[in-house]
């Protein structure tokens, strides 16, 4: 008998070093599951941060520029439209001139010019438009350099390349290394990048067009899909009839609406809201119709179950009390419910703010240079602009690419840390 205990605990001992084996292992591969995770969202972030950073510096050229009247073709009397047609083109070619006055040829020329961007006429006009008396007069300015410029200047062009391998030619170098030599260029914070909207020159390219045109799409995709979807949620799950198959059936195709493609939504908004309604294409209202159709299908998941947590007891003490089953809803329920329901929408909002597809096949992918005043106003948005940058061959557009990302990412991180605080202040409300 003793002896057969003995062989008993072994056995017991042993099979208990097993399991403690597998829990370690368990544990251990959770562990490297999480290791691996973040390593890979870091590495991630590292390269977005690599890569997008050098698009909040721009390149900048100081100018000594004459604002004589026979080169601009205007005087302190003209009115604005000859303002508007005066020839500031030709005060910045005379300006290089003055810098460089050895260069010779069209070709060279033109590579001469090229090392400004073709804002700095419009810069040079509204300054002329504003202070007229200074027509006459040398004045030095500081203008945008020409994206090819100002990716040499970040490193992005190795100058040791020979000169049909890269897009600076040689005699641009030089200019570059005398203008660095008499401090005519430096960086400065690109303000452009925030201030501006898309342009085809990428030096002028910036996001504010698409930062309004992502808020205007996102307030009509909130003022829509939150009440609709709490209040079709609420009806579900407090007042639709138990066993019916018509509220089977609408529970069905909500569950298979969520696991949709988000081009099928394009599609439809393509169909109804312009083929049938006839709303323009690429505006913000029939953005934000198309991603409430998309977004409608999380906030009533996530609505019924923040409303299912509730507990039973509190519904039946708001009707003991002699509360109505409205009242008992919207005053009792939906309140202790509401930190799940907000987690709920703001996740579908995120997953909103990032989709491209739906927006697309409504037209949203056009170049709108101007900034949207209304939600009937064409516009873009932040991914669809991301995704216009990614597909342009000029090497600052990369660049200015991943920094969009940044703010992207910066906008969806934004919206999680409203959730977390609105979440916390629900909780200690109920």
């Amino acid at each position: 008998m003793q002896k057969s205990a003995m062989i008993n605990n072994e056995i017991i001992r042993k099979r208990l070093a097993k399991r403690y084996a597998k829990e370690r292992r368990f544990r251990l591969y959770g562990v490297a599951s999480i290791t691996i995770s973040i390593a890979f969202l870091l590495t991630l972030l590292v390269n977005i941060s690599l890569n997008g950073l050098p698009a909040f510096q721009q390149t900048y050229i100081n100018l000594e520029v004459n604002l004589d009247e026979d080169i601009l073709g205007v005087t302190s009397s003209s009115n604005d439209k000859e303002f508007l047609q005066g020839n500031y083109s030709k005060a910045i070619k005379s300006s290089l001139k003055t810098l460089f006055p050895n260069v010779k040829g069209r070709k060279n020329n033109k590579a001469l010019k090229q090392l400004v961007s073709s804002s700095a006429t419009y810069q040079i006009r509204d300054f002329v438009m504003d202070n007229p008396n200074m027509i006459g007069t040398t004045q030095s300015f500081w203008f945008l350099a020409k994206d090819d410029i100002d990716v040499f200047i970040k490193g992005g062009i190795d100058r040791s390349l020979p000169e049909t391998d890269r897009r600076i030619k040689d005699l641009q170098l030089i200019w570059i290394d005398q203008l660095l030599f008499d401090q005519r260029l430096e960086k400065r914070f690109n303000f452009t990048f925030f201030t501006q909207s898309d342009s085809r020159e990428p030096e002028q390219a910036g996001i504010k067009g698409a930062v309004v045109g992502s808020l205007l799409v996102m307030l009509v995709t909130m003022l829509l899909s939150f009440p609709i979807g709490v209040l079709a949620a609420v009806y579900l799950e407090e007042f639709a009839p138990q066993n019916n198959k018509w509220v089977d059936m609408i529970e069905i195709n909500i569950n298979n609406l969520a696991a949709v493609p988000s081009i099928v939504f394009g599609l439809l908004g393509l169909a109804v809201f312009i083929g049938l309604f006839g709303v323009p294409r690429s505006v913000p209202l029939v953005g934000g119709l198309v991603l409430t159709l998309m977004t409608l299908p999380t906030i009533i998941i996530t609505t019924r179950a923040a409303l299912k947590a509730v507990p039973y007891s509190i519904r039946e003490a708001a009707l003991a009390l002699g509360a109505s089953r409205v009242q008992m809803a919207f005053h009792h329920v939906v309140p202790a419910a509401m930190p799940g329901i907000l987690t709920g929408t703001i996740i579908g909002m995120a997953q909103a703010l990032g989709e491209t597809a739906p927006l697309l096949m409504i037209g949203m992918v056009a170049f709108v240079a101007n900034v949207p005043q209304g939600i009937a106003d064409p516009s873009t948005v932040l991914p669809v602009q991301i995704y216009l940058w990614s597909d342009s061959p000029e090497r600052a557009f990369i660049e200015r690419t991943y920094a969009a990302i940044m703010v992207l990412i910066g906008f969806l991180v934004m919206m999680n840390f409203i959730a977390v605080i609105m979440r916390r202040i629900f909780e200690k409300k109920f």
